[in-house]
């Protein structure tokens, strides 16, 4: 019999025995935080991120014994479960193992890694924290000067009540596995799901590939215990047996039943307020100090000066500014021919400090992007690159706002080159925010 169709009573044989040990031991190193990495990672957190972070992280966490989220992570556990298989077979010869009990602790420690796992990720797509609405200098670059999974991003975000119905199935089928009545109806939609998750992070090469096919796998797993029965029930159309084994727990067991069901219904409900308060206070992805007042749009560099002698616009010219645009939050990006290295990073790590929100930048050529400390009462910006790559980037700029729709600003760079440039807004109209549920004229 097949190990995929047990049901029970079961009839134990020795091979299914010994992968039901094999795969109890993957999963639970793959569950159980022992990494003291991710210890470390947490306990370094910035305190202002610690509540959202921790709750995240704890929902989330992976082994890394290999640096980065590899697939060779897997080797390592899969050689430690199989060691460990071979040794829980040795005390199998002197204390009798309850299989059927095993089994289903292995469904229940999978039940809930992955329900925490999908409702996690539900809520930060329910507010949409994961897939922010593109920054205008993201709007303002060229389609072919993004990475691949910065297209898959802007292309989901764009739409908020997409990303948010994504969200609502991950949470729904999250809250669906808590309960053993319909943990089928939830692994089979996340089997789906999260399937559809691993090809698109292959297909944009996004980072997560070995973690959403992990999640992918602990969903089938769940499925296929009640496949067979579906099979029969809903395809063969013949009389079928719901399953029936209930288990009876000792004391210890009934206790942890008892603590664990609380303490997870609390853990959810303050992951979910964490993530509201995370969306409506600053979304971690984007800078939570406010930009120049009034300065938001972008901006046309009519005139230019580097050191003092005047550029006329130009496409090649790697000093000469192209466009600038002002977010409304504390960056500004320009537009220049300067050759750009690329921040190949995810933007997805959570800091309180501004500069170190790079969502915007990562993944992008064409524009430099620059985080500004402002400094209203003396009218000066000091900008710093938020790619790694050219942290030593940096202007000290002073500004000044004539009318409404010009800013000039003048100073020197990191090689104390001077700067002087006159930007002119653009009133343009964006597709994308007058929608077509209306005349637009551009």
């Amino acid at each position: 019999m097949s190990f995929l169709n047990l049901s029970s009573p079961l009839q134990w044989n020795h091979r299914n025995k010994w992968i039901l040990r094999f795969l109890f031991l993957f999963f639970l190193i793959q569950v159980i935080p022992l990494d003291y990495k991710f210890y470390l990672d947490i306990l370094q957190s910035p305190a202002g991120d610690k509540g959202f972070y921790i709750l995240f992280k704890l929902a989330n966490y992976t082994p890394g014994f290999v640096v980065g989220n590899s697939f060779a992570n897997w080797l390592i556990i899969a050689g430690i479960a199989f060691a460990g298989a071979f040794l829980l077979e040795r005390i199998s010869r002197f204390k009798s193992l309850d299989y059927d009990k095993w089994y289903y602790w292995l469904r229940v420690i999978l039940r809930y890694r992955l329900a925490l796992a999908a409702i996690s990720y539900g809520f930060i797509k329910l507010f949409p924290l994961q897939m922010p609405y593109p920054s205008l200098g993201n709007l303002h670059t060229a389609y072919g000067d993004f990475l691949p999974w910065k297209i898959y991003f802007h292309t989901t975000a764009i739409a908020p009540p997409f990303e948010i119905f994504l969200g609502g199935v991950e949470l729904l089928s999250g809250l669906l596995l808590l309960s053993r009545k319909t943990t089928t109806f939830g692994a089979g939609i996340l089997a789906g799901y999260y399937g559809n998750v691993f090809a698109s992070n292959i297909a944009y090469s996004m980072g997560y590939e070995a973690y959403s096919l992990q999640l992918t796998i602990f969903a089938i797993v769940l499925f296929v215990y009640d496949a067979p029965r579906l099979y029969t029930l809903l395809v063969a159309r013949k009389y079928t047996i719901a399953n029936s084994y209930h288990p009876v727990f000792n004391s210890k067991e009934k206790w942890l039943k008892k603590i664990a069901r609380p303490l997870i219904a609390i853990f959810i409900v303050w992951l979910g307020v964490a993530a509201y308060h995370n969306y409506t206070r600053a979304p971690y992805k984007y800078p939570a100090a406010k930009g120049l007042p009034g300065a938001y749009g972008f901006y046309n560099v009519r005139v230019f000066k580097w050191n003092s002698q005047e550029i006329p616009y130009s496409a090649t010219d790697i000093n000469r500014w192209q466009n600038v645009v002002f977010e409304k939050w504390a960056t500004l990006s320009i537009k220049t021919a300067k050759p750009i290295i690329i921040d190949n990073r995810l933007g997805d790590q959570f800091t309180n400090n501004d500069h170190e929100r790079n969502f915007e930048s990562a993944g992008v050529g064409g524009r430099r992007y620059f985080s500004y400390n402002l400094d209203t009462a003396n009218h000066q910006l000091s900008l710093a690159n938020k790619n790694k790559n050219h942290r030593e980037e940096t202007f000290q700029l002073t500004y000044q706002l004539l009318g409404s729709d010009t800013v000039i600003v003048k100073g020197v760079n990191e090689h104390n080159d001077s700067i002087y440039a006159e930007l002119n807004r653009i009133n343009r109209k964006y597709l994308l925010f007058e929608g077509r549920r209306k005349p637009v004229k551009l």
